[in-house]
């Protein structure tokens, strides 16, 4: 899949940032003539209650509570969910969870943003911010070049965890740098060498050292206090001589080893002389957990985590979305403290406002950047709340008495705040079927006495407000460049390739320009204007080439690069974006009256363990290194040996009108086990054409005899199909194609 990324090409600081027109004062930039740097640390779990600053008596946080003293503390900050997933994607997109994309916590194969979803990397990028997420990402699936990948939506660098439920391991096997998985070797074969979080915190402080001379955005997400209740001894400090329980000791040091991060962020910072550049902000993702382990469960009770209110991670009263929130910038954000209800999603129109970026124009979330400075910032006409999740713990399940797995949501306006359960998972239900409570925060912080009998009025209009905020499939407006392009091409043959630059803004831009960069000695040709006098708010610039591969051009496994860069001006300030794609060209169709497919070059193969093998079964170090092709005591000659889950793509061209194969698993592999159970297919330009149906050792090999005409791309997949990888060497023998 194209990996798309909103870049500016070289660094920020060569494209002069300086005297950035409609920046605040707060971010007006230094004699050095910089945009402010934006470290923005989301810590997971960590309870309203769980700083010294917030009240806490139990754990010592006296870095992040000097940041607070020294800057703005937020009394009334808000995530945007009770639970993880749901929660970041509401503060990267400016979306409440009624608008966002992620609703529930994914799996390792569910996908998170598409391409359509723009986040604030994205924005950032298009002013030359060098971007990095080191930490937890937390939204599957869990691979490379996808929609969903931090690289694709505006994150130049990332190194930690895709999935979030990887993200409870913390001494992971591997972490991902980009789109690589990078061994850990301290951790193999379930040692204990490398404990995540030194591992996030080194990779952040390069970062930062590494952008020190430009403007940068780092989203730094650790993964601590998050269960398991774990923690290196060296981090365990005085909290291993008290009398608490196991996990409640190594909760308390993973919030205290928290604050020694933000500390050494801060002081790389100030050995860089930029401090005065940057801002920095401490939060979280929900309320505090009551997880464990083997090693056991954090008692959130013994912390007083919540502080004053009421309710716990997964919760849709306050103790599960009220989180703490602490800006800090010398020089720059006036300190003290502030009562405004202020959720995350409203961090992405401010670091725009910082930057001199446009928001795009169909956000939920209102800028702050004027309260950092000492000004006010708009309050939101109310704030919005779901919970669709099939996972209570004890003290979450007790707060919604009994009814937590319900489709549950929350709305705030005012200091009148309304919840409601539905009667199943349903919230499609009228709303009388609906359990309505209702709250003044004002005078009941800890929503302990429900005046919903008494506000007909406010329970109607709160309804109304909750009915109308969900949208369940929330289509954004098309913000910076996307490029579209086919994934393989032929040598010698046109195709056509477009591009568009959307101002999702409020405001025009004027000067839209798109520009399309191809590999050396391709020839391309515009085929629609490539730019325009001006682009309005909510418009699009469409533009299309015709691009030709070199006739002379051959198949390498090297993925060839295209790409374009979008270009216009906002208030006076440059905006570049850019997305670029990969494509591979085709090898030629066969033409010999009948072809062996291993003898054809394939176009792309993934295979479940070791290399598809040509013209053999089983082996382990290269193609063509294991034992003959045999199914059922017969050899063959010809043909390829795979293991599932096994992919082939082959290019006929349209020139062949049959395909003939014998499928199963193989005697190599039935001589070892014969538990093996596999499923074998074969498609035509995505259209089935072939189902084996279930295989097994015992299982006579399956014919394949299909009617390929007309097939430009030939598809040949095995999957595993009873649950288990092993022996499941399959071949596909004597398979051939004839014209």
């Amino acid at each position: 899949m194209p990996n798309r990324r909103q870049f500016l090409a070289g660094s920020a600081a060569a494209l002069t940032l300086a005297a950035l027109p409609g920046i605040p004062a707060f971010a007006a930039p230094s004699a050095g003539g910089r945009a402010p740097n934006i470290v923005l640390i989301l810590a997971d779990d960590l309870g309203y209650g769980e700083l010294g600053v917030y009240g806490q008596k139990k754990i010592t946080t006296p870095r992040i509570d000097a940041l607070a003293a020294e800057g703005l503390r937020f009394t009334q900050a808000y995530s945007g969910a009770p639970i993880c997933a749901p929660s970041r994607c509401s503060l990267l997109t400016g979306l409440h969870t009624g608008h966002t994309p992620v609703r529930t916590n994914p799996q390792a194969t569910s996908i998170g943003f598409r391409e359509r979803d723009t986040t604030i990397a994205e924005v950032l990028r298009s002013r030359g911010y060098r971007t990095g997420c080191i930490g937890k990402w937390g939204f599957g699936p869990e691979q490379a070049d996808q929609a969903s990948h931090p690289n694709a939506r505006g994150f130049e660098e990332f190194y930690g965890y895709i999935d979030h439920q990887h993200a409870h391991q913390y001494y992971p096997a591997y972490l991902w740098h980009n789109g690589v998985k990078e061994a850990i070797p301290g951790n193999a074969n379930g040692a204990k060498g490398a404990f995540s979080n030194d591992l996030i915190e080194e990779h952040a402080l390069d970062f930062i050292d590494t952008h020190a001379d430009e403007p940068f955005f780092l989203y730094l997400s650790p993964t601590i206090p998050h269960f398991p209740n774990v923690i290196p001894a060296k981090d365990m400090g005085a909290y291993g001589a008290t009398t608490w329980t196991g996990p409640d000791k190594a909760h308390a040091a993973q919030i205290t080893r928290l604050d020694t991060m933000v500390g050494k962020v801060v002081d790389r910072l100030k050995s860089l002389g930029i401090e005065q550049d940057t801002l920095v902000l401490i939060s979280s993702d929900n309320g505090p957990h009551e997880e464990g382990g083997p090693e056991g469960t954090v008692n959130p009770l013994f912390f007083d985590a919540n502080g004053p209110l009421r309710g716990y991670k997964r919760n849709l009263y306050e103790g599960g979305v009220r989180i703490p929130l602490i800006a800090w910038g010398p020089g720059k954000v006036t300190a003290g403290t502030t009562d405004r209800p202020t959720p995350q999603y409203d961090l992405l129109p401010t670091f725009a406002e910082l930057s001199g970026a446009p928001a795009p124009g169909d956000l939920d979330g209102v800028s702050i950047a004027a309260l950092l400075g000492g000004g006010a910032a708009a309050p939101h006409p109310y704030m919005y709340w779901m919970r669709d999740d099939p996972t209570p713990t004890p003290l979450a399940a007790a707060e919604d008495n009994g009814r937590y797995s319900r489709f549950t949501e929350a709305v705030r306006k005012d200091n009148l705040k309304a919840v409601r359960f539905a009667p199943a998972r349903d919230r499609t239900v009228p709303d009388s079927e609906w359990e309505l409570e209702l709250y003044n925060l004002a005078a009941d912080p800890g929503e302990t006495q429900n005046i919903a009998a008494a506000n007909a009025a406010a329970v109607a209009e709160l309804t109304t407000l909750m009915r109308n905020s969900w949208i369940a499939n929330y289509t954004r407006k098309a913000y910076g460049v996307k490029f579209v392009s086919p994934a393989f091409m032929l040598p010698g043959k046109p195709y056509t390739v477009s591009a568009t630059l959307g101002n999702a803004s409020a405001s025009a831009w004027a000067n839209p320009q798109i520009a399309l960069t191809v590999p050396s000695g391709w020839q391309t040709r515009p085929t629609t204007p490539t730019g325009a006098a001006s682009l309005a708010a909510g418009g699009v610039l469409n533009v299309t080439w015709e691009v030709t591969p070199p006739a002379t051009a051959t198949m390498s496994d090297a993925k060839l690069n295209m790409s374009v860069k979008g270009t216009a001006t906002f208030n006076g300030v440059s905006l570049t974006f850019g997305d670029d794609n990969t494509v591979k060209l085709l090898p030629p169709p066969p033409t010999a009256a009948t072809t062996y497919l291993s003898d054809l070059p394939w176009v792309s193969a993934t295979n479940g363990w070791g290399p598809v093998e040509r013209d053999m079964s089983g082996g382990s170090r290269g193609a063509g290194d294991g034992t003959p092709i045999s199914l059922r005591g017969t050899v063959y000659a010809k043909g390829l040996g795979v293991h599932a889950k096994s992919d082939i793509v082959f290019h006929l061209g349209g020139k062949t009108k049959r395909m003939t194969a014998y499928v199963g698993i193989d005697d190599f592999s039935a001589r070892l086990n014969s538990a093996g159970g596999v499923r074998a297919r074969v498609f035509g330009d995505g259209v089935q054409l072939f189902d084996s149906g279930p295989i097994t050792a015992a299982t006579a090999a399956k014919p394949v005899d299909v009617n390929t005409t007309g097939v430009q791309m030939l598809r040949l997949l095995v999957e595993d199909a009873n649950g288990s990888l092993e022996n499941d060497h399959t071949s596909w023998a004597d398979a051939k194609v004839t014209i």
